[in-house]
């Protein structure tokens, strides 16, 4: 990572692991970041425990000043404490809360924010699962200013990437951040030395994406095999792609769709061209099965499935 020849001074907003990169990489160009917010520590897990951000961790281990208010636009005292630490921009990665219109104000450079997505498509709270979801066959990075909309502001830099055919949300997040974190050392050295002049974004071609839920997991077998398929990966790790069988919940982990016809209804598990090959009939096509979890046991290969129960072959799901 090249070091800047300009060093700002940097407030930077990030929770989760992959906002990490762009703390690094700003800390590695050499740019003095003077204060660290993220939210605050959750309790996870079987036990509950209290766990930290991805961002905390690391900021913690970099020596780098803290803050983990619930919220900005009710902290007051979070607020006057960005006002103080008086940053030349504001850098936000996947950061989970909204900045109101005092913060925005700070920084004479402003907000920049790293978008996983290529503005004005996809804007809002999903856009990684939904190019997935949508059959993109690419996406991108952009860095933008940040204004009181939902990723409306206007536009700094974009980078263009393919989406790979096998690649999971989480995978193709995490790819994301990565190029976003080089992308955005370039674009502050640029639009700190007055070399970018933003771009409005046209409202008119924009696409908003909506706050996934549990209940988007749930498949529905008269959709298309390569549409399922694309949920698997668009879904994966949260909330995850399930149906029912035995009365238990079934979770399809890995798949890929297969062009076959079956003169059975949609749901029934069949054999494909190969012993070990095990699909699910579909409103077209059929879900090759590579990746299953049934409840109360361990994810496995459908070959090692299916060995443990013979009777899921000729069965139906969600019955």
């Amino acid at each position: 990572m090249p070091m800047t020849t300009n060093p700002l001074r940097l407030v930077f907003m990030g929770t989760p692991n992959f906002a990490v990169p762009a703390l690094g990489a700003l800390l590695d160009a050499r740019h003095d970041v003077v204060g660290v917010f993220t939210q605050p520590d959750r309790r996870s897990g079987r036990g509950r425990r209290l766990s930290a951000p991805p961002v905390k961790e690391f900021a913690e281990s970099r020596d780098l000043a803290m803050f983990q208010p619930a919220s900005l636009r009710e902290d007051a005292e979070a607020r006057g404490r960005i006002s103080d630490l008086a940053p030349d921009a504001i850098v936000v990665a996947a950061y989970g809360l909204f900045l109101p219109e005092e913060t925005l104000a700070v920084p004479q450079l402003g907000c920049l924010n790293i978008h996983p997505s290529l503005l004005p498509r996809h804007r809002g709270p999903s856009p990684v699962a939904t190019s997935i979801l949508e059959g993109d066959e690419t996406t991108g990075v952009t860095i933008m200013l940040l204004d009181e909309g939902m990723d409306t502001g206007p536009i700094l830099s974009q980078r263009e990437t393919p989406i790979g055919a096998d690649e999971t949300c989480d995978q193709l997040t995490a790819r994301l951040f990565d190029v976003g974190a080089n992308l955005l050392t370039e674009t502050l050295d640029l639009w700190s030395n007055g070399s970018i002049i933003p771009t409005l974004q046209d409202d008119a071609s924009a696409t908003v994406t909506r706050r996934l839920h549990r209940s988007d997991g749930r498949i529905d077998w008269n959709d298309t095999a390569e549409s399922i398929a694309r949920r698997v990966r668009a879904f994966t790790p949260w909330p995850g792609t399930f149906t029912t069988w035995d009365r238990r919940t079934f979770k399809v982990i890995r798949a890929e769709s297969v062009a076959a016809t079956f003169d059975v209804p949609a749901g029934n598990v069949v054999t494909l061209s190969c012993p070990d090959d095990i699909g699910v009939t579909t409103g077209c096509g059929a879900l090759h099965l590579l990746e299953v979890q049934v409840e109360g046991r361990r994810a496995s290969a459908i070959k090692d499935f299916v060995r443990g129960y013979p009777d899921f072959v000729g069965s139906r799901l969600d019955d």
